[in-house]
């Protein structure tokens, strides 16, 4: 199975931001918290902008 780089670079990010909203489920408050589920947001939003648009077609 043959993955585009952006497509590879863009599951990565998928995941890794996915795996850090695991920490606001044991630590609901606090300045660190909020910190860690904005970065969370942006890495799922930026792998789910870079996977999406790594085809050839038009994106969805």
């Amino acid at each position: 199975m043959d993955i585009p780089n952006q497509a590879g670079i863009g599951i990565a990010l998928f995941v890794v931001g996915a795996l850090l909203f695991i920490p606001s489920l044991l630590w609901q408050e606090g300045l660190l918290t909020y910190s860690i589920l904005l970065i969370a947001a942006v890495l799922l939003t930026t792998g789910t902008y870079l996977f999406g648009t790594s085809g050839t077609e038009r994106p969805v």
